[in-house]
């Protein structure tokens, strides 16, 4: 395919993602301001990777069996990013929604439809550059993929930011009007959802599937055909599932305790209600933009790297890097130097959305590529649920409250993952195959 080809076919996770960059920056805020304590967010937080465990084995499964006017995946392209635009118009709106009940947690259930129906749009992305890309141009459109998903984070993620300092947005809630949610919020998430359906409608009209080579329809397997699939997952994908573990069991903690850690730490204030940490929300999600900006940038780089020293070797690169991000968080006290750590965490988002799913797709039977990709899920999302029960538990007995230790315990589980990603076996990296196969002449 031709680069404009893979532009187009992953041009729907710009979308997505800036859906996403919204959702990370500001959802502890607007539970803050619903009345959850910053011991309990993580717990709130654990909605998502749930739906997303519990959401993209199905889809992957009943997408592989999917042959429509649409093609296989785009159905599911178009349902997914439906729910989520409606989702993310109704998130900063649930006290509204719920004279008698909680706002946050009428908010924690929109959140929860909001991550089910993002991976129901997300997962198959991953399936379709499988599909269509040849192994030697995987690392390309995972890149491709990788570069969409930065430039819609940092759209997203400054996006609150924006509308406060050039259009004079108020980035305060105002209890006494009723409004819980400070406006630059409610009305950023009112842009995403624009922003998602639209870029999801342009992968749908631009992209062309190809139906079965035999001309017939892919043949029904029983819902518990995923079980089976589960149990004879690829020794790549087990071996995958360590470094994935930990990498989003320290990404994770980011989201959750960034806000709080950067206003704790630098600015002084751990009342959520103050203009202190309503600017330390606001510089947070530009410091999301940088991170998600370096990856764009940086994901253009990674097939010419991983054409010079493997996949692997790429992929635990890019982890050190974060690493070192992470845990210079610590001895950072002015909040505009977290700019620089914020690179190094950006090249590492790059490598763990692209590398992984390059080396993976070369272990996987294309008849099962939804299937497996949705199971590999699985390693993003047990860690976040696991991270979700005792992330509370650590910051209020083991770091006393200070939640600027999740993340420096973030840098040490790049650490762990950086380490770990070289005992993966990738049979199907073009580099390791030529070193193999000289070696065998």
């Amino acid at each position: 395919m031709t680069f404009w080809d893979i532009w187009n076919m992953t041009f729907g996770f710009l979308g997505i993602q800036f859906g996403l960059a919204l959702q990370n920056a500001n959802v502890s805020r607007i539970l803050q301001s619903f009345g959850a304590d910053v011991s309990h967010l993580s717990l709130f937080w654990i909605a998502a990777p749930l739906t997303g465990m519990i959401v993209q084995p199905i889809i992957g499964h009943y997408s592989d069996q999917t042959w429509t006017r649409l093609g296989r995946r785009r159905p599911f392209f178009l349902a997914g990013a439906l729910m989520a635009a409606l989702s993310l118009a109704l998130m900063p709106n649930a006290p509204v929604l719920a004279p008698y009940i909680a706002p946050m947690f009428i908010g924690a259930g929109i959140l929860m439809i909001m991550d089910a129906s993002i991976n129901v749009a997300m997962e198959p992305f991953r399936a379709l550059v499988a599909d269509l890309l040849p192994s030697e141009q995987r690392t390309l459109g995972f890149s491709v993929q990788t570069s969409l998903i930065g430039v819609g984070a940092v759209l997203g993620a400054i996006l609150p930011y924006v509308l406060t300092n050039w259009l004079g947005v108020s980035n305060v809630p105002d209890p006494v009007e009723g409004h819980l949610v400070a406006n630059n919020v409610k009305y950023a998430f009112y842009i995403g959802a624009v922003v998602l359906l639209g870029s999801v409608l342009w992968t749908i009209v631009k992209t062309k599937e190809y139906p079965p080579a035999d001309g017939k329809k892919p043949e029904k397997q029983p819902f518990w055909q995923i079980g089976k699939d589960f149990m004879n997952i690829p020794k790549t994908m087990k071996q995958l599932g360590v470094v994935q573990f930990f990498s989003w069991f320290a990404l994770f903690s980011m989201w959750v305790y960034m806000v709080p850690a950067v206003a704790d730490h630098m600015y002084g204030t751990t009342d959520n209600a103050s203009q202190a940490y309503a600017n330390a929300g606001d510089w947070v999600g530009i410091l999301q933009g940088v991170y998600n900006g370096v990856a764009a940038i940086f994901a253009f780089l990674l097939p010419w790297i991983a054409g010079k020293i493997s996949r692997k070797g790429t992929h635990a690169m890019t982890l050190l890097l974060g690493a070192i991000g992470f845990i210079s968080f610590y001895f950072i006290q002015d909040p505009r130097m977290l700019v620089l750590p914020m690179i190094g965490i950006g090249i590492a988002w790059a490598g763990i959305l692209a590398m992984p799913y390059a080396i993976l797709a070369g272990a996987l039977p294309a008849h099962k590529m939804g299937v497996y990709m949705g199971i590999f899920n699985f390693f993003i999302t047990i860690p976040q649920i696991f991270n979700g029960l005792i992330g509370g538990v650590m910051v209020k007995h083991l770091y006393q409250g200070k939640t600027i230790f999740a993340m420096v315990f973030s840098g040490i589980c790049l650490l762990v993952a950086a380490v770990s990603v070289l005992f993966v076996q990738d049979k199907d990296d073009p580099v390791q195959l030529l070193q193999y196969n000289r070696k065998r002449a």
